[in-house]
């Protein structure tokens, strides 16, 4: 798909969404619990991980999710819901368009990402737009419109039949100097009320 038309594509979505959504709620969350969290590794000799020492008090710290990990998100409807995995994080990418480059002190980040649709119907998103990257200032960005040779980026729209999934790559440009530290993902193309937020560094 050509950039022009893969930008009117989202422009697109991202009207038809922000009018359905004008009038709804504003409550948002952010959730960053995996699905399920990986056993404790093994020891080094091969032997089941020794048993945690009991704390004192208070309760453990929750499981945080990071490069790997599965969060089950909620959209608009009860039909609208996903499991998004964050499988990988290329930094830096190169990208595949000799003629198309990052500015002056900027480099690409492509981050991949597996939607499952979980719902009772097919779910449509728009995963370039519902995707954020978070740097170790705080400072958030949005996607660009770049291929990478990371792999297959995301088309303009994900159409996913119940238990399928879609999996393709997302691009970021950012500063040089930037360090990645979170990606975040919301669906409904990044209007849905709860986001998904995985920690990289």
């Amino acid at each position: 798909m050509s950039v022009r038309l893969r930008t009117a594509t989202l422009v697109l979505g991202a009207a038809l969404l922000a009018t359905a959504t004008a009038c709804g709620p504003t409550d948002s969350t952010v959730s960053t619990t995996p699905k399920s969290s990986a056993a404790a590794p093994a020891g080094s000799d091969g032997s089941a991980p020794a048993a945690a020492a009991p704390e004192s008090k208070g309760a453990e710290a929750p499981a945080v999710a990071k490069v790997g990990d599965t969060i089950s998100l909620k959209g608009f409807e009860k039909k609208d819901t996903a499991d998004v995995t964050l499988v990988k994080v290329v930094d830096p990418a190169e990208s595949a368009n000799e003629f198309l480059q990052p500015e002056d002190g900027k480099r690409y980040v492509s981050v991949q990402f597996r939607i499952k649709a979980t719902g009772s119907a097919a779910y449509t998103d728009t995963p370039a737009i519902g995707a954020k990257l978070v740097d170790a200032q705080g400072q958030s960005f949005d996607s660009t419109f770049a291929e990478t040779k990371a792999g297959p980026e995301f088309p303009g729209a994900v159409n996913i039949a119940p238990g399928e999934s879609s999996l393709g790559f997302v691009t970021f440009e950012i500063p040089s100097d930037a360090q990645v530290d979170k990606v975040q993902y919301a669906l409904n193309s990044g209007f849905a009320e709860q986001s998904g937020q995985w920690k990289v560094s």
